[in-house]
């Protein structure tokens, strides 16, 4: 069955390789990122492939702009039935650095944006008795590195919020965290910390693809209604 699926943080990485997979599977999808002209070239590119794609300039910290991207889907569609909240950075420092502008921009994208898609999306779902939320988290979600501080204590802030969402709904509503590990992605370019950037060229030798996430967010959304698949941990098999 196709499904309306909002993407977050759609223009790139793990959200890009999502839409064209989730449009190849006959989904309609709706990419939000801030830079809408790389959203129109991925859209551009599944139309050319015979796939269904909006696009909207989205910024995740702004709570009225996450709510318009949802109404609007809604609106378009008739309904929403899948969210990927994916957006997210990762400017990597330790801790005496005092990065603290970067600090709260981690705060801002990855919990607050993360709370936004949930309450834009929320009485969509709750009015039809039927959604499905994944989240995009981390392995950073289940450990602390150097330089990972805040990153990490965002990502457990993803997985904690996200637990506790999927204990809250009625059953009709199924709740996802995939946790990847390190990902082909744009994400280490926001590093400025040059201890953090060194410790960052070794921690990533070891990639997947970010087409190997958006396999399993398939995964956990093509299946039937009766089945929530909870919590998903896909790393590089050299990364322990």
């Amino acid at each position: 069955m196709s499904k309306v699926v909002l993407i977050t943080g759609a223009s790139s990485g793990i959200g890009e390789a999502t839409a064209l997979r989730l449009a190849a599977d006959g989904h309609r999808v709706v990419l939000g990122a801030r830079r809408e002209d790389r959203l129109a070239v991925i859209a551009k590119a599944i139309e050319a492939a015979g796939g269904e794609a909006d696009v909207r300039r989205l910024d995740v910290t702004d709570r009225r702009d996450v709510a318009a991207f949802a109404d609007g889907a809604a609106e378009r569609h008739g309904r929403i039935d899948v969210i990927v909240n994916n957006a997210g950075v990762m400017p990597l420092s330790r801790l005496d650095a005092l990065l603290v502008d970067e600090w709260d921009r981690m705060i801002d994208v990855n919990v607050r944006g993360l709370l936004y898609g949930i309450a834009a999306a929320l009485p969509h779902f709750q009015r039809r008795g039927e959604g499905h939320f994944v989240t995009v988290a981390s392995v950073g979600a289940h450990q602390v590195v150097p330089t990972g501080a805040v990153y990490c204590g965002t990502k457990y802030a993803a997985w904690a919020i996200t637990e506790g969402l999927r204990q809250e709904m009625d059953p009709g509503i199924r709740v996802t965290t995939l946790s990847p590990g390190v990902v082909e992605s744009e994400l280490a370019g926001s590093i400025t910390d040059p201890l953090a950037q060194e410790a960052m060229r070794d921690y990533r030798k070891d990639t997947i693809p970010p087409g190997s996430i958006a396999d399993a967010i398939a995964y956990a959304i093509g299946q039937p209604a009766d089945v929530d698949v909870n919590e998903l941990v896909i790393r590089p098999a050299r990364q322990r």
